[in-house]
This record gives structure tokens, C-alpha cells and sequence, in this order.
């Protein structure tokens, strides 16, 4: 047992240092300027630079968008699955994990050439009104359609492990017999027990949204992580003091999720 938990604290050790050794030297970097010492202008400067403000906002809609729509495909679905087609199940897991196979070059391209269809092909129809639409600077929800699909492998995941970890079948037959319907029985009955994992989901869809770099490059928006590239030419002390700001939100939010979720399903054992 000694050597087990000395083994532990090693491993653990090891991951620390892994983790803490590259984000110390990044603020070393942003807080030490030659001929001048320890100063923390990088940091206080970064709320007056331009474009700061409209490229996060940016990405918190794209973010909320993202989620809402995904968690409104995948929720629906993955029960219906449970419920009526679980011998489906090993293909939908196939179709979600595409994303994680397919290089986001490939992807980027597919998705110009399909936006090409719209002055190439479609200039004299209705349609060609939504491709314009899908693409405005000020939202483009084409960077919504692709950031759903690139999150489909981390829903996926998180949403069969809450599902695993319930009765569904249970839960829905009971609030069916107490007079609900199908859409109640999964608002009402199957959601409350989900929180944990919708929590996750939306975590790790945020997460990616908020560090998502090559989409939105080549399709020529400027979201958070585009802003911080091009900020980074310029200013690199700043660029990096603005990754080291986003990644320290990010370990906020993720214990901030620890910390929901543990009390969430304290609450519900109680």
C-alpha cells in the first residue's frame, strides 16, 4: 500500500510539474521585461486593446449558440436511441467520432467549397439569402454548424456516460404512467438526472469554441482565439498573458464543474 500511494504522488507530481513548469515560464515572460524588471503592464493593458471585448463576446455567443444547439440534437436522440434502437447505438458512436478523424484542413475546405455553392450556383434562388446570412462578420453561424459537429465526439461521450449511469427506460415508463408525455418524461424525469453530464458536455463545448483556431482562421472571422494570433505578431507579451488569463478561466470553470456537479449528485443521493 506504501508504494502504491508513493507511486501516486509521483504520478501526480509528474503531471504537476508537466502542466505548471510551461505556465510559470509563460508568466515569466509576460511579467519580466528587459531593462524594466517585474512589471504587469501585459495584463492591465488588455481590456483597453481593441478588439478584446468584441472578439470574446464573439466567442461566448458562438459558445452559448453551439451548446444549445448541439445539447438540442444529442439529448433527443441518444434517449430515443436508448429507448428504441439500441443495437443503433455502435453506428451513432462511429458517426460522432468522425470529427477526431477527419483533419480540420479537410474540413475547413469542405466547408468553402459548399459556401461557394451560394454566388456560384444559387445567386438567382431564395437560398442564396441564407448563405449570405450564415456567413455575416457580426455572427456567422456557419461557425456554429461547424463547431456542433467538431463537438460531437466529447457530447457523445458525455452523454452516454450520464445515460449509462441511470435507468432511463425507468424513468420514463414511470412519468408516463403518472400521465406525461414523451417530451415531459424527458424534460421532467430524464434531464433533472442528467445534469452532470449535460454539465460536462457544455464544459467541453465551450472549451473548445473558446480555443477553436483553424475554422475560423481560414473562414476569415475573428473570434477569441483568432484575436490572440493576431494580437501575437505584434504584442507577444500580451498574446501570451491573454492565454495564460483564458487558460486559468478554463481550470475555473472546470473546477467550478467538479464542484456543481459533486453537490448535484449529493443532493440527489440525499
Amino acid at each position: 500500500m506504501a508504494r502504491l500511494n508513493l507511486w501516486r504522488w509521483a504520478v501526480l507530481a509528474g503531471a504537476g510539474l508537466y502542466f505548471l513548469v510551461p505556465l510559470a515560464a509563460s508568466v515569466i515572460f509576460t511579467v519580466d521585461v528587459p531593462d524594466r524588471g517585474v512589471t504587469f503592464d501585459a495584463y492591465t493593458q488588455i481590456l483597453s486593446t481593441a478588439g478584446f471585448g468584441s472578439s470574446l463576446l464573439l466567442s461566448l455567443e458562438l459558445g452559448a449558440a453551439t451548446i444549445a444547439l448541439v445539447l438540442l440534437l444529442m439529448v433527443p436522440a441518444m434517449v430515443a436511441l436508448r429507448l428504441g434502437a439500441p443495437r443503433l447505438r455502435p453506428v451513432v458512436e462511429m458517426v460522432c467520432s468522425l470529427p477526431l478523424v477527419v483533419p480540420p484542413i479537410a474540413f475547413v475546405a469542405g466547408i468553402a467549397t459548399v459556401l461557394k455553392w451560394g454566388p456560384d450556383h444559387l445567386s438567382r434562388t431564395p437560398l442564396f439569402q441564407t448563405f449570405v446570412a450564415i456567413q455575416n462578420p457580426s455572427f456567422p453561424f456557419v461557425l456554429v454548424l461547424a463547431y456542433v459537429v467538431m463537438a460531437l465526439p466529447f457530447v457523445y461521450r458525455a452523454l452516454d456516460a450520464g445515460l449509462r449511469a441511470i435507468d432511463v427506460r425507468t424513468l420514463v415508463e414511470a412519468a408516463r404512467s403518472c400521465g406525461a408525455s414523451r417530451p415531459q418524461a424527458l424534460l421532467h424525469a430524464v434531464l433533472p438526472n442528467l445534469r452532470g453530464a449535460l454539465l460536462n458536455a457544455s464544459f467541453l463545448t465551450l472549451a473548445l469554441v473558446l480555443g477553436e483556431f483553424t475554422v475560423a482562421q481560414l473562414l476569415g472571422f475573428t473570434p477569441f482565439a483568432v484575436w490572440i494570433y493576431s494580437v501575437g505578431g505584434s504584442q507577444a507579451q500580451m498574446s501570451v498573458a491573454v492565454s495564460v488569463l483564458s487558460l486559468l478561466v478554463t481550470w475555473a470553470l472546470l473546477l467550478s464543474l467538479a464542484v456543481f456537479g459533486g453537490r448535484s449528485r449529493t443532493a440527489a443521493k440525499g
